[in-house]
């Protein structure tokens, strides 16, 4: 058995199809590296989603409903079970179309990298309205900029609706901004203030990490910094810009010079936010953040330090360039070592199962509930640092008795389309151990003998 191409497909890859094994053969790493740029357009699922300025957009004036008709006394009931079926259903949709991209897509790499970064940006839809656009964030933030470096990726990212309005930055003000000193005169109370949520969390998840050596005035000073970055759209004074797009609003804007990392930045206004980014970027503790996640998520949970080491001076020799950065991941030799070395989280236990049996999910609402079930709610990680990437969090008792659960009534399915033998032989490859080969050989039906497979220590690991 080939290793490489198992370890190709179900590692770096989202788990092998039957097949897939056979067609990489010998050029495991080209594989991988010609899927770099991901396909030339996105497959239909995530394509036919509609973008987030028109979701958005849809939305505000769906939670404008819900105020007036609270104003009104009029059947707020009504109208809030509108707007809570309005945003279900627009959340279930990019659900059905990440999973359903997930099982058929002939870019697993590729889609593996989606899932690292869409995770390294988390945004979570236990809060309003971020279901409604979760997965629209994903397409337009992340999969439409892994071809280039890391600095265009975090602009583009931090200037996205969804994490604005995640992180409630869109009416973030600095003391000195021109509406604050409206307020002011007019000694009316201040209903608007800095908000340091977005700040913290690009420094403390997003590039330097919390051991990344900064303080808390580079927090407040780089709140400052992002003040007026906002969301169009709105009532009165902030009737302004496209609804749903990211807007500057200058009279937001803390309209002073200020100092973050030991830098002082003198531009106004958007400017000056880009240009804190852009160092950010590139600052060596960034890479070494970076490089340390990607190391554990693509070789183990405690990340050998000299792969770290050499995929921080890839990322920061090029400049943070992104492609030559997931290269370096394919080229070392570390990932290539051992063939069973991450435990599969849900989310990656339900994909890979899914591309086992060559099996398209239609029943949004079920595959909803079995997310649930298992631990991971699609696009609701809880808070901004995203999914544990190990397997303390992941593993324990419960967690895997609800994973039998699951592979004995995936089980009735599967077992009707495929021979669970002939399944572990081709998708799991050289991973496929002699033990669980027998189990599944001499299992009582083909339904055990699936559950067998799926739950075996060799299926549950990548």
């Amino acid at each position: 058995m080939n290793t490489r191409a198992t370890i190709a497909a179900n590692r770096f890859g989202l788990g092998a199809r039957p097949g897939d094994l056979e067609a990489i053969g010998n050029q495991a790493e080209s594989w991988l590296l010609d899927q770099l740029q991901g396909p030339t357009r996105p497959a239909s699922p995530i394509a036919n989603l509609p973008d987030s300025a028109s979701v958005l957009n849809e939305v505000f004036k769906a939670r404008e409903m819900q105020r007036e008709a609270k104003k009104k006394a009029a059947d707020g009931v009504a109208v809030n079970k509108e707007y809570a079926a309005k945003v279900r259903r627009l959340y279930l949709e990019q659900v059905l179309a990440r999973f359903s991209n997930a099982a058929q897509s002939d870019y697993p790499f590729h889609e593996r990298l989606v899932h690292f970064w869409s995770n390294h940006f988390a945004v979570s839809a236990d809060k309003q309205p971020i279901p409604a656009v979760a997965g629209i964030f994903e397409k337009e933030a992340i999969r439409a900029n892994l071809g280039g470096s890391f600095a265009e990726l975090l602009l583009v990212v931090e200037k996205h609706p969804a994490m604005i309005l995640y992180l409630d930055n869109q009416r973030s003000a600095g003391p000195n901004a021109e509406i604050v000193k409206r307020a002011n005169r007019r000694k009316r109370p201040q209903k608007i203030g800095l908000n340091e949520n977005l700040a913290r969390e690009i420094l403390e998840l997003h590039t330097l990490g919390v051991d990344g050596g900064y303080r808390q005035s580079d927090v407040t000073a780089f709140a400052k910094v992002l003040t007026g970055w906002s969301v169009g759209g709105g009532k009165g004074r902030f009737n302004q810009g496209v609804p749903g797009r990211f807007r500057f609003r200058q009279e937001l804007h803390e309209p002073t010079s200020q100092v973050v990392m030991g830098r002082r930045y003198q531009q106004f206004g958007v400017d000056q936010g880009e240009a804190v980014l852009r160092d950010l970027a590139v600052d060596p503790k960034t890479a070494d953040h970076i490089a340390t996640k990607l190391v554990r998520h693509f070789v183990a949970d405690q990340p050998p330090a000299d792969m770290v080491e050499s995929i921080s001076k890839t990322f920061q020799r090029s400049g943070g360039d992104l492609p030559a950065v997931h290269r370096a991941l394919v080229e070392a030799a570390q990932p290539w070592q051992s063939v069973l070395a991450k435990y599969k989280s849900p989310e990656d236990f339900i994909i890979s199962a899914y591309r086992a049996f060559r099996f398209v999910p239609r029943d949004v609402r079920a595959l909803f509930r079995t997310m649930e079930q298992l631990g991971q709610p699609t696009y609701r990680p809880g808070s901004p640092a995203g999914w544990p990437d190990t397997a303390g969090h992941w593993g324990g008792a419960d967690a895997l008795y609800k994973r039998i659960e699951w592979a004995n009534l995936a089980s009735e399915y599967a077992s009707r389309v495929s021979n669970p033998l002939d399944v572990g032989n081709q998708v799991l490859g050289a991973a496929f151990g002699e033990d669980t080969r027998k189990a599944v050989s001499r299992a009582e039906s083909l339904v055990q003998g699936t559950t067998l497979l799926l739950v075996s220590a060799d299926f549950q690991r990548r």
